[in-house]
């Protein structure tokens, strides 16, 4: 069997012989001691890998979507400068977007966990669940510190007074980084089946954004678009963020456990299509 180099690093080369020889399971030594050891240098080399090998690549990672929400963040501030919910349109629009593209990144990213990493699947210590939980971890951090950066940035500058509620803040935060580990897992695997999925997926999903809360409030909705609405998880996440942000605003239609019960769905049928049909996904 293969395994760790001494430092903890991993080899972009794939091993000598025909190919994988256990994609699905086999004797992989403590499970929780190598699962975290694995798992600590997949996402140490795929920062490398996405990133570079210096800090100016990993901030950059951070400057560019934070530099993207700003621009679009003024161009809407300025084109509609009474928002649906306090003041300050800036912020509004941040309490969207920052969860919506939290799932966007991560979803993606996990969706080619497995078409990015085939020659280092080849190594029965790792696992195809590795290269997902990796990408999960790194773009959920990455976003995490461009949320922080974003969030303080506009309260600074626009001198706010926020009435922060942290739990439902990182309530929304974190469902929406299920949301995308779940939705991407399941799409990994069929991504992987079926090719012509992924244009359609992408197709499907570009009425997303204005279908998630980005530019209103679900209370101002009629109810048919309510009752319609309601079974996006995202309009939950994002109504979540907003609740932490404005002390008098109450998202009582958002239920954490619809947007949690979808998400562990989709992962738990995803992970175990991607365990029962490795062999084939690494093989392409």
């Amino acid at each position: 069997m293969a395994r760790m180099p001494a430092d903890g690093s991993l080899s972009m080369d794939a091993p000598a012989g025909p190919g994988r020889i256990d994609p699905g399971g086999g004797d992989r030594g403590p499970v929780t001691f190598q699962r975290l050891r694995v798992l600590f240098a997949m996402v140490v080399r795929e920062t490398g890998t996405k990133f570079g090998r210096s800090y100016g690549g990993y901030l950059w990672a951070i400057a560019e979507p934070l530099g993207g929400i700003l621009m679009l963040t003024l161009v809407f501030s300025f084109a509609l400068r009474r928002p649906p919910m306090g003041d300050n349109f800036a912020l509004f629009y941040a309490t969207g977007v920052i969860p919506f593209m939290l799932f966007n990144n991560v979803s993606h990213s996990v969706a080619a966990a497995v078409a990015s990493n085939r020659g280092l699947l080849r190594y029965p210590v790792v696992t195809p669940l590795d290269t997902v939980f990796s990408k999960f971890i790194l773009d959920f951090l990455t976003m995490f510190m461009v949320a922080v950066l974003l969030y303080v940035g506009l309260i600074l500058f626009f001198g706010l007074e926020v009435n922060f509620d942290a739990g439902s803040a990182a309530l929304a935060f974190v469902l929406a980084g299920f949301l995308g580990l779940g939705l991407g897992t399941l799409n990994c695997v069929l991504f992987g089946f079926f090719p012509t999925w992924r244009n359609v997926w992408n197709v499907l999903t570009r009425p997303l954004f204005l279908m998630s809360g980005m530019f209103y409030t679900f209370q101002s909705l009629p109810m048919a678009a309510q009752d319609v609405l309601w079974w996006n998880p995202l309009i939950h996440v994002v109504g979540l963020m907003r609740a932490g942000f404005y002390g008098s605003y109450e998202a009582e239609y958002a239920s954490p456990l619809y947007v949690l019960g979808v998400s562990g769905i989709l992962f738990v049928i995803g992970a175990y299509l991607l365990r029962r049909h490795a062999s084939v996904l690494i093989e392409g």
